[in-house]
Formats: structure tokens, C-alpha cells, sequence
């Protein structure tokens, strides 16, 4: 019987609690699931790629399934050479969903093979993003509880230097 594998991707810049809850669920569903910590040229990311790994290697290490990398290409070819079955998405309200759809459309048009998952966040998490972590430490406010307390301590060091 061959192994269920699932990629959970995201810039995770960075990781959060709600992130976090998206990967243990999907690690109960699937035998194995990579966290794919994206490269978005796009984005300017606070912490660098080689940083977000380390967060997400620590506040993962104790669940076994879980492997953790980067990819800077397109997710269906990660996925792809991951063996993977399925990509795994946190949604979090309605405004979530137009976006998740048209990429969800785009992945299922390169491959479709792959299928997409949707997760909803739990409701404590359902306004929580990186971007909104960010700023409020960036001001020195606390983000105790949406983050795990490595990215907090982490968040401390980037913006209190």
C-alpha cells in the first residue's frame, strides 16, 4: 500500500498558530506531509527562507510525519516530486476563497492529479495572518497565543534589535 502524501505550502513569514493547527490536522489525515515554505518573489519577506525553515523544523519536531523544505518553482511540480497526492489549504473566511479558487483552478489545470484540500481554521484563528502577526510586533505589541513561542521570541529579536 503505497503512502498518502500531501504538501501544506505557504511563505510562513511566519508561521503561526493557525498555520501550525492547518499541519497537525493534516498530518492526521496523511501518512506524510511535507511543509513547503514558499519563495514568493512577490513578497518581502521579514525573515529569510533559511530562518522560516528553522521556525517551522522547531515548532513541528514533534510530529513525526512531517518534513519540512522549501521550493521556489510551481507547486504542482513540488508536489509532484514529493510523490504527493494532495495540496492542503487553510481557509480561513469567504474572503479566502476567491483567491484559493483561482489557484486551486490554475493547479488542477497544470496537473490534475493532484487534488486540492481545503481545511477550515479553527475559529480562534480565523482572523490571524502572518502579515497581521507582523505588524503588531513590529509596534511591540503582544502576539503571545497566535504564535508559537519560538516565532515570538524570533519576532522580538527581528524588531527590537
Amino acid at each position: 500500500m503505497s503512502q498518502k502524501i500531501a504538501v501544506v505550502p505557504g511563505s510562513f513569514d511566519p508561521i503561526t498558530n493557525g498555520h501550525l493547527d492547518i499541519i497537525k490536522r493534516a498530518a492526521d489525515v496523511f501518512d506524510l506531509v511535507y511543509v513547503a515554505a514558499l519563495k514568493n518573489s512577490s513578497k518581502n519577506p521579514l525573515f529569510t527562507i533559511e530562518e522560516r525553515l528553522e521556525l517551522i523544523e522547531k515548532v513541528t519536531k514533534d510530529i513525526p510525519n512531517i518534513r519540512v523544505e522549501s521550493s521556489s518553482g510551481l507547486l504542482v511540480d513540488y508536489a509532484k516530486s514529493r510523490n504527493a497526492i494532495a495540496i492542503v489549504r487553510g481557509l480561513r473566511a469567504v474572503s479566502d476563497f476567491e483567491y484559493e479558487m483561482q489557484i486551486t483552478s490554475m493547479n488542477r489545470f497544470l496537473d490534475e492529479s493532484i487534488e486540492t484540500f481545503f481545511i477550515m481554521t479553527k475559529n480562534q484563528y480565523s482572523f490571524l495572518s502572518s502579515s497581521i502577526v507582523k505588524e503588531v510586533a513590529r509596534y511591540g505589541g503582544s502576539v503571545k497565543g497566535l504564535v508559537p513561542c519560538e516565532v515570538e521570541e524570533a519576532l522580538k529579536k527581528k524588531f527590537h534589535q
